[in-house]
């Protein structure tokens, strides 16, 4: 089994193999056969072991590899809820929402993630992350949040459909 799919520092056990989890490599490295394969035997371990945090964070990165956003959202999201206080799903899903360009929470979760590093390796990826994130929203880049309700603009807009609808079929 590969460990180019896997994104923490410590030994775990996949479907009776045991392995070491470290960083995701380019994803152009990987084969796209051994890509889907690897899928595949994470979603049987993630069947396997319901609870495990770790198997969620390396489904979801590899999901994120095949270009599979939704996939790889869901699983990071459920890594996230099954272990709120654990450093590397957290800081994937942080690294998601920064490759989306959803930099106020990719922002948060990574601050977290810093919070939860527990060697100076992980704190220094943290950081890295969190430096380009802000230089990102800093520069050129915008990041709208819909925080106002589009009530008021559709009822606007419709009635001067209605009155243009009204006016043509009155000449």
């Amino acid at each position: 089994m590969s460990t180019a799919l896997t994104t923490t520092d410590r030994p775990v056990s996949l479907m009776g193999w045991s392995m070491t989890l470290v960083a995701w490599r380019d994803p152009h490295t990987v084969p796209p056969a051994e890509l889907s394969a690897n899928i595949e035997t994470l979603k049987l371990a993630c069947l396997a072991e319901p609870r495990s945090a770790d198997l969620r964070t390396c489904l979801g990165v590899a999901y994120a590899m095949n270009s599979e956003v939704n996939n790889a959202m869901d699983s990071l999201q459920e890594a996230v809820a099954l272990a709120p206080n654990s450093f590397w799903p957290r800081l994937k899903y942080a690294e998601l929402q920064y490759r989306l360009r959803i930099l106020n929470k990719a922002e948060d979760h990574t601050l977290k993630a810093v919070n939860l590093a527990t060697n100076a390796w992980q704190l220094a990826i943290a950081r890295k992350q969190l430096q380009e994130i802000r230089t990102l929203k800093h520069s050129c880049v915008r990041n709208v949040e819909w925080t106002k309700p589009l009530t008021a603009p559709a009822l606007v807009l419709s009635a001067m459909l209605l009155a243009i609808f009204v006016v043509m079929m009155w000449t």
